[in-house]
């Protein structure tokens, strides 16, 4: 269970990496420590405020055939980063440019989740 919930830390924050380096309109400082403090985040919100919200969303995911779920992933991002910058961890900050960046970053955040749930299964 330990060794799951690292791993998970870990894609997560390879995930935030990712979108980091090759989105320019998402920019983080702070090196290594926003990776381990983001992933941390992301994962813990998906295991205890994304089973809910999905709940709560049910309709509109069953209505839009599931893309409703990249609406959830960016809500999850923008908690990410609300969470980070109001936290002032020294020298770490997140901070997405408008709403289409959050968009475009919960889809590929919902594929890396996805590739990494169908190997590590």
């Amino acid at each position: 269970m330990l060794k799951r919930a690292l791993l998970s830390i870990f894609i997560n924050g390879l995930a935030l990496y990712l979108l980091v380096s090759f989105l320019s309109e998402i920019t983080g400082t702070g090196g290594i420590k926003l990776y381990i403090i983001g992933g941390l985040i992301i994962g813990i919100l998906n295991a205890f405020v994304k089973p809910v919200m999905k709940i709560l969303s049910l309709p509109f995911v069953v209505i839009t055939a599931g893309l409703f779920l990249i609406v959830i992933n960016a809500v999850i991002l923008y908690l990410t980063e609300w969470i980070i910058n109001t936290m002032a961890f020294r020298d770490v900050a997140l901070h997405f440019i408008g709403l289409g960046s959050y968009l475009v970053a919960a889809i590929i955040l919902g594929i890396i989740n996805w590739i990494s749930n169908v190997f590590l299964k």
